[in-house]
């Protein structure tokens, strides 16, 4: 397994949970990175086709990932592959199809027929979901997620970067899709307790349809996106207990992160304060 030299990997998504530490390890090997978004210098605009040259322009590889709700564009590829560009490492969702996530499903077809080397990961849950998405559960002492109480493979957030980052830098996992888990399954009732311990403090998990429809609505939250939400996560539910996969350590060549190591250091930041 070899690395090669190359111009500066784009990632696309550069600022959120797994983007900013996409970049954060390429420089830290010495490798160049660039961001790119509405934001940057020059700005990508992925509703203004007029921005995608300038933001390509030098990249030979990319990261993909797409905010949330947004369709890979007809024609971005193509863009990209004209700009000279001939790696994509798409980040899609390991629920994508037991979810229907159609934007998803259409990005990885989109990246097999694209002409470019390719690599797709599907990382399960983000540990740091829990203080992203979760941490208002948290910190109020009561979390609710329509799920029951099925196991899930959460997994670290740098594991799942390192993974991208083997993928972009590296020949050998062209052509395949790499499902991303921490080294154990656990329910979000037993994540949850890990952080309950770790703070000091008790957390209510309620996996019910009823205790997440009567929260969200509390905050707000229209009652047709509410039902919109429990659907799409009742899939979830029906699966049943997940499996690790081990594509951490068999990419990466050591262990994933523990979900209680991950608490451990979380807390000790006072992330749940």
């Amino acid at each position: 397994m070899t690395t090669t030299a190359h111009p500066p990997v784009l990632v696309l998504g550069g600022t959120g949970t797994i983007g900013h530490r996409v970049i954060a390890q390429l420089l830290d090997r010495g490798l160049p990175a660039r961001a790119a978004s509405r934001h940057t210098d020059p700005p990508l605009d992925w509703a203004d086709p007029t921005t995608w040259d300038a933001a390509l322009d030098g990249a030979e590889r990319i990261y993909l990932l797409l905010p949330d709700d947004v369709d890979l564009p007809d024609g971005f590829l193509d863009r990209a592959r004209a700009a000279g560009v001939r790696r994509v490492v798409l980040h899609s969702d390991r629920a994508v199809d037991l979810m229907n996530v159609t934007r998803l499903q259409d990005a990885e077809r989109a990246v097999r027929a694209s002409g470019l080397e390719w690599t797709i990961i599907r990382p399960d849950w983000f540990a740091q979901d829990f203080e992203t998405f979760f941490r208002d559960g948290i910190v109020g002492g009561r979390l609710c997620m329509p799920v029951g109480e099925a196991k899930q493979g959460f997994v670290d957030a740098d594991d799942i970067a390192a993974v991208a980052v083997k993928a972009l830098t590296t020949d050998a996992h062209l052509g395949e899709v790499l499902e991303i888990t921490g080294p154990m399954a656990l329910s979000f009732r037993a994540a949850t307790a890990l952080i309950a311990d770790a703070i000091g403090r008790p957390v209510e998990f309620d996996g019910t349809p009823q205790a997440y429809r009567e929260q969200m609505l509390a905050v707000g939250l229209p009652e047709e996106a509410v039902e919109g939400l429990i659907q799409s996560f009742a899939p979830v539910a029906e699966a049943g207990d997940t499996h690790p996969t081990g594509v951490v350590e068999a990419v990466l060549g050591r262990p994933a992160r523990p979900f209680a190591d991950y608490v451990a250091a979380a807390a000790a930041r006072g992330v749940w304060q």
